[in-house]
This record gives structure tokens, sequence and C-alpha cells, in this order.
């Protein structure tokens, strides 16, 4: 198994007297895609916005990388290169593609680096190359999903975690996600990936952790959890 870019234990995140993580164990090794499904309200989101430094938790460690980032603000963790696509896309809707795409390259100080993340956002996603000079709330919803995750890419970043990225979405567009998030992994990029889409998951992801109110309840190699017969029945009967 490849090194781990991120390593979780014991994660705890409390909402006031809601225990919405339960003292979690995940561990993402360098250049593969970790999958964190599970229906809503499960915690997968509020494990990715600790990660981001978004809530803070409240017990356990996270470590990225061999460095511990359990309470580090989320600029300086973005800027150690974790970056996220975030449910419900969060585009500015009143600027363009490529205005969008400069705000996730922030980080980005020279420029000759911020072209060349400019130039695979666009072979990853040529549609929005094509629209680039367009305002981002008059895009489809597949577009607004390829924005969210390209302007996630423009930072270049070492992790990148995206929450629910085929939500919504019509199923060719979701077929068209899945395969460029493979592309990504393909290239070296390490991916934690929240998903409700099981089966579309367990397709291209390495590892996957199945998660229920706060807890991992299963975990395994995707290749494996894919023929789960209780896996199967409790999450990938719908699709």
């Amino acid at each position: 198994m490849n090194a781990p870019a991120l390593s979780i234990q014991n994660l705890k995140i409390n909402y006031g007297a809601i225990e919405a993580v339960k003292g979690i164990d995940l561990c993402v090794p360098q250049s593969q895609i970790v999958a964190l499904l599970g229906a809503n309200g499960a915690g997968k989101t509020s494990t990715l916005r600790a990660i981001s430094g978004l809530v803070p938790s409240s017990g356990g460690s996270i470590v990225f990388n061999g460095q511990d980032i359990t309470k580090m603000d989320a600029e300086k963790i973005a800027a150690r290169g974790i970056a996220q696509a975030p449910e419900g896309r969060q585009i500015f809707g009143d600027l363009t593609v490529e205005e969008n795409l400069r705000i996730g390259a922030y980080t980005v100080r020279k420029r000759h680096v911020m072209e060349k993340n400019f130039a695979r956002c666009y072979y990853y996603f040529p549609r929005l190359a094509e629209r680039k000079k367009q305002i981002s709330y008059t895009l489809s919803g597949g577009e607004l999903q390829m924005l969210a995750i390209a302007r996630a890419l423009m930072a270049a970043p070492k992790l990148l975690l995206l929450d629910e990225p085929s939500l919504g979405l019509a199923p060719l567009i979701v077929r068209d996600i899945f395969h460029i998030i493979a592309d990504i992994k393909r290239e070296g990029d390490t991916v934690l990936l929240v998903e409700q889409n099981a089966l579309q998951t367990l397709k291209i992801a390495d590892y996957a952790y199945v998660m229920e109110t706060g807890q991992i309840k299963m975990e395994g190699a995707a290749a494996e959890l894919i023929h789960d017969k209780r896996l199967v029945e409790a999450y990938l009967g719908a699709h």
C-alpha cells in the first residue's frame, strides 16, 4: 500500500449536544481514490469539513503528509495542499468561469504554474474552455459541477476532497464526472470522494469506508465491497 497522504484517528465532531462523528479512523494512501459512502446525515460532509478546517473536531487527530493539522486554520490547510469541491458547488454565480477558476488558484503565486493549471482543467473539462467568458449562473448543473471540481484542481492540490459530485445530475453527466475523477487519479492525484452513489463510486475507488450515524460500519477494497451482500442490499439496490 502507498504511504498515507491522510491519516485520521478517533475523529469526533460535535454540534452542540449532537455527536455527528463518533470516533472514526480513516486512511487515504497517496495517489489513490478512497471513498466515504453513506446516506444523508451519516457524518460524511462533517468529516470533510473537519479535514479542511471548516469545522472544529472535538477529539482525535488529522495528520496530512506527516503533519498534524487537527487544530490548523482552514487557510493554512489549503496552503499545505488540501482543496475541496463542496456539496452544492458554491460557485460565484456573478463571475465568469475563468474568474471562478482564478479564485481556486489563490494559493498559486507563479504565473506559469497557474497557466499550467488552467491548461489541465480545460483538458479535463473542454466545455469550461468553451464557456470561460460565460457568467457562471447561466451554466447547466453538470457544467457547474465541472467548474466546482476544476476550481479545486486549480490549486494543484496534494489531496482533493470531493463532496457528492454526482448529486442532482443526469446519469450521462454522472458517468462523465466519474470518468474524469478516474482520470485525475491516473495522473497521480490523491482523492477522498464522499458519495451516496455507491455503485459508480466503487467502480473507480481503490478503497472504501461505509459510514452510518457517525461511525464506520464497513470498510475494504472497493473491488471486494462492490460484491458484498450487505452493502448491495443497503446501498446498491437503488443504483
